[in-house]
């Protein structure tokens, strides 16, 4: 930890791993989403790790779920997301596909949330464009997140660059972070580490730190 004019300035993860100061986002782990990944259970699997560290060690965690739309309050920037995504030429030809009822919208069961813990639902690829999200960390007092989920490149650079951008230290983990495009989310990360902004780390070493929260609990 750095110093200057009364201020703490996180250098390191173990700076930043406060219970009252880190929140964690699992951004996207919708049933539709997981299965279109190559390694989605691997990622699941990974992402269920930390969220059980998460919860032992009492970091404030909240999840993400992307949202469509009825064609019929579908706007420009919509339409021409989804025709992209489905690689259709017409928007008469687009499908939504995350419509609250459908069967690819829920979360994957492996990472139900509790009580204690909220769900945001969003249309943009930034987890804090049109959600409550930023406020609640307001006004809880955080000032850093980690981010884990689906994917990298789509969602996950957009909200830790909004985060930066808003204050916040973005925690990327880079092995619970899936993606669709394997260059793609290495550019993501590339562009994130010459930024300057985030912090990266390791589902091992995110553990590490969240068992020593535990311990000191």
């Amino acid at each position: 930890m750095r110093h200057a004019i009364g201020l703490n300035i996180p250098q390191t993860l173990e700076d930043v791993c406060d219970p009252k100061r880190l929140a964690l986002i699992v951004y996207d782990m919708q049933v539709g989403i997981v299965k279109q990944i190559e390694n989605g259970q691997q990622i699941t699997s990974k992402v269920l790790q930390i969220l059980e560290a998460a919860r032992a060690a009492r970091i404030r965690t909240f999840f993400t779920r992307h949202m469509s739309l009825p064609k019929e309050l579908m706007g420009r920037s919509q339409f021409r997301m989804a025709m992209s995504w489905q690689r259709v030429t017409t928007p008469e030809e687009v499908k939504p596909w995350f419509l609250r009822d459908s069967p690819g919208f829920p979360l994957v069961p492996e990472l139900t949330p509790l009580p204690s813990e909220a769900v945001f639902d969003k249309l943009a690829m930034s987890a804090f464009e049109g959600t409550p999200l930023n406020f609640v960390l307001r006004d809880c007092g955080i000032d850093a997140f980690v981010i884990v989920g689906i994917a990298m490149e789509i969602g996950i650079e957009p909200t830790a660059r909004h985060g930066a951008d808003l204050g916040y230290i973005p925690v990327v983990v880079k092995d619970a972070c899936g993606y669709g495009h394997r260059d793609a989310a290495e550019r993501s990360l590339s562009s994130l580490e010459l930024a300057g902004d985030t912090l990266f780390t390791t589902v091992d070493a995110l553990l590490a730190q969240f068992r020593r929260l535990q311990n000191a609990a």
